[in-house]
């Protein structure tokens, strides 16, 4: 029996990545022998074991062979004479099919260290085609390593073009994409993703309504970069940027695409994008199964946002009956997630992306006052109806003085 450390462990132990999760294969070894030792058994479709004492993943080399539809249609073959490299040609990159015994060897059958090296994204076989999920692996380490100066090989964006043009893409379940989508949107180039899966065809077939933003034009005195997709794409950079959460790199994306559905005789101009947009937003949300949370934060981004950018023109009133829709009494989190979306919104702009944003401390602090405002505060005179009522005015006034005392002049 022969254990070797495998898959992203190695890749970023090459690359002097910090890694967590560590993947064994096991060749030449049954389950009862695992079983013996004290493994557990935890897989379902192939033999795969938590080793007893630091739990991590021990899988029987194995061999797969194409039998159906999908990233699920696939049959496994484990047995002791399948080999290390047998075990490894099924494995989507180069990068990703390099193995080291304990003594710290490498085994490397595919060229592995050279593609991380020459910093190349490069599949292992043409049995890539049969899994439509390394599309979205593969756009994935795309956004993942852009620091490191990662490209697709050219040859594998060929086979992701033709993965993509197959119908295999419609096979992977909701749960799938959104979980590929959501571990993207976190990486610190996220919008590397999107160009990747816009450049070989999949995200017309996966994100059709972030597709249908490129090609449409904005007017140039505000928005220099013009095209909407790349406005989109410079916003998520910003996002990633600051280090905002999933929730807000998710709003960012999806926040214009009421633009994609503007009248061609409007165009530049998009009057009432926010409005249009709420049903594309939606609509992607309710297909990808998105977290709650995250569908309210975002419908919430597309509809407003423009009134955060106009927050120091508006009436006291108004603002205040933003933040209420922005439910601020009981989840201030939530506005200051929404001022956050809204300035990448404003930042994500050929050159504009260091531009001053004074809308979202005013916001913020509006907020702050408006919460500290409370019934228990409210002369003992005042019940019953009324209550509710003097609130709100003494709310919107605070609004007022806070406006006057500190943000005149920035009007």
């Amino acid at each position: 029996m022969q254990v070797y450390l495998v898959g992203g462990a190695v890749r970023d132990h090459l690359l002097g990545h910090p890694y967590h999760e560590k993947d064994y294969v096991v060749v030449g070894a049954t389950p009862e022998q695992l079983l013996a030792q004290g493994y557990q058994p935890v897989g379902k479709d192939f033999p795969v074991f938590l080793h007893p004492d630091t739990k991590d993943e021990y899988a029987l080399a194995r061999t797969e062979r194409k039998s159906g539809h999908g990233y699920h249609g696939f049959e496994f073959y484990t047995d002791v004479n399948v080999s290390l490299e047998q075990d490894l040609i099924r494995r989507d990159l180069t990068i990703n099919a390099i193995a080291m015994d304990d003594a710290g060897n490498i085994y490397d059958p595919y060229g592995g260290q050279r593609d991380l090296e020459q910093r190349i994204l490069r599949h292992v076989s043409n049995a890539f085609v049969e899994d439509p999920l390394r599309v979205l692996r593969i756009a994935r380490f795309a956004a993942r390593y852009k620091a490191l100066g990662f490209k697709v090989a050219d040859e594998t964006l060929e086979l992701m073009h033709e993965l993509a043009n197959s119908g295999e893409l419609e096979a992977l379940t909701p749960e799938r994409v959104w979980k590929e989508t959501s571990r993207a949107l976190m990486e610190d180039h996220a919008d590397e993703y999107f160009e990747v899966l816009r450049a070989c065809g999949a995200l017309k077939v996966l994100f059709p309504e972030i597709d249908a933003l490129y090609g449409i034009p904005q007017r140039p005195e505000y928005h220099p970069e013009i095209d909407c997709g790349i406005h989109t794409m410079m916003s998520l950079q910003q996002a990633c940027r600051a280090n905002y959460s999933l929730d807000v790199r998710f709003a960012v994306l999806v926040h214009d695409l009421g633009k994609a559905l503007t009248p061609v005789d409007e165009l530049p101009r998009h009057i009432m994008h926010e409005e249009r947009g709420v049903k594309p937003v939606t609509e992607v949300c309710d297909r990808m199964r998105v977290p709650t949370n995250t569908k309210q934060l975002a419908i919430s981004v597309c509809k407003e946002h423009l009134k955060c950018h106009q927050a120091l023109t508006l009436k006291p009133g108004t603002l205040w009956r933003l933040l209420q829709r922005m439910d601020v009494l009981r989840r201030p989190e939530r506005v200051e997630a929404f001022v956050q979306a809204c300035e990448c919104d404003s930042r994500g702009r050929l050159g504009l992306e260091d531009r001053a944003y004074p809308q979202a401390q005013y916001v913020l602090d509006a907020m702050n006052v408006v919460r500290s405002i409370k019934a228990a505060d409210l002369p003992p005179d005042i019940s019953g109806p009324d209550i509710g009522e003097i609130l709100i005015e003494r709310r919107i006034q605070a609004i007022a003085a806070l406006k006057t005392n500190q943000y005149t002049m920035d009007v």
